[in-house]
């Protein structure tokens, strides 16, 4: 049983952040913001794939003023990502977003900082402290001769004493790096000196393949200890798979229950059948129905395959040229190999129909 690091609560539209609140999946999109179409309909692809909190970057003025314009066309909680301009800062907030990324340190003199504090109060919008390891402040860099723990940390804390000096304790933090190690060590060694929740973050973590390991071994380790209150997985990848990839993290340590469980043998030389291809197939097929509380298992063996297809709500047993549909333990169906993908998801949307769940809004035309 993981116990959760104890931290006060934010509010970021409908989500609660920290406390005892579910532990929330987030993705950044990465088309142009100012280009709203393409904007909401990547959040409507994300919303679809699970996402609860999206982000947003918002680098130029007009970017800015169409924050406003996309919030009106989706339904999680949207963050602007900011940085430098405080003015950029005061037009989203102006817009109706609910949650600013950026370091008050970076963003000029305290007057601006104040500024952006009153109008952020004013809504009680959450801001969060982004620390990189790769942006660390020059006279830290300085200090310890290149970016380290002790440096993230002392960074975060300096970022930190200023919104606590303006009595705004509306704060999420990160103390991301593309060194797991350096990141969960970092952490750890925050979660000993504040109480405020954590956006937990592997950045620049790489490709979908080596990324999601390195997130993976990041964000696991640390929330098996019960520290971070949400995640976003960074990926050089379509978000969706970011999304996809926290989701499962979250999944395998038993933080998340509810969805879609799917499980495949990794195959072997007694496979029947190309259970590669068809667990892809599956995969794929089965996007849609992310949010539907079902366990489905793809097997290709008759060692492992019908007991674990048994165990399963919806299950897969491959032989020679044939496949077994298992429902709750029993056989149902017996089809060619060609039909197995159509024949199972014939069940699925059966079971969907059951629990009511729709499959997921395609993206906004």
């Amino acid at each position: 049983m993981i116990k959760r690091r104890k931290t006060r609560q934010i509010q970021m539209g409908k989500v609660q952040v920290g406390g005892d609140a579910p532990i929330t999946v987030q993705s950044m999109t990465k088309t142009d913001t100012r280009d709203v179409r393409a904007t909401v309909n990547q959040i409507w692809a994300l919303e679809a794939a699970g996402c609860e909190i999206v982000r947003v970057a918002v680098p130029v003025r007009e970017a800015a003023e169409q924050l406003g314009e996309i919030k009106k066309k989706i339904r999680i909680p949207l963050v602007a990502d900011i940085h430098f301009n405080y003015k950029l800062a005061l037009i989203a907030l102006a817009q109706g977003v609910d949650g600013l990324r950026l370091n008050p340190g970076n963003i000029g003199a305290r007057r601006y900082v104040e500024e952006v504090v009153k109008a952020a109060a004013e809504r009680r919008i959450p801001i969060r402290i982004g620390v990189n390891a790769g942006s660390l402040e020059k006279d830290l860099l300085q200090k310890y001769g290149a970016p380290t723990v002790d440096g993230m940390v002392a960074s975060g804390l300096r970022h930190i004493r200023i919104l606590e000096d303006l009595n705004y304790p509306e704060i999420k933090i990160s103390l991301k790096a593309s060194d797991p190690l350096m990141m969960i060590e970092a952490y750890r060694m925050l979660a000993d000196k504040v109480d405020y929740p954590f956006h937990l973050g592997v950045t620049e973590a790489g490709t979908a393949n080596v990324g999601t390991i390195k997130s993976a071994v990041g964000l696991g380790t640390l929330l098996a200890e019960g520290i971070g209150d949400t995640i976003r997985v960074s990926l050089a990848a379509d978000p969706v798979e970011e999304v996809r990839v926290g989701t499962e993290i979250l999944k395998s340590l038993g933080i998340r229950k509810e969805g879609l469980t799917f499980v495949a043998c990794p195959s072997c030389g007694r496979a029947d059948v190309d259970l590669v291809s068809l667990a892809k197939a599956v995969e794929e097929r089965m996007i849609p129905y992310n949010n539907l509380n079902i366990h489905v298992a793809v097997m290709g063996c008759e060692v492992n395959g019908p007991g674990e297809a048994r165990a399963a709500d919806l299950g897969v047993a491959g032989g020679k040229g044939i496949g077994l549909i298992f429902k709750k333990g029993e056989v149902i169906r017996k089809v060619p190999e060609i039909q197995i993908v159509d024949a199972l998801m014939e069940e699925v949307q059966k079971l969907a129909r059951e629990q009511k769940t729709e499959p997921a809004p395609a993206a906004n035309d």
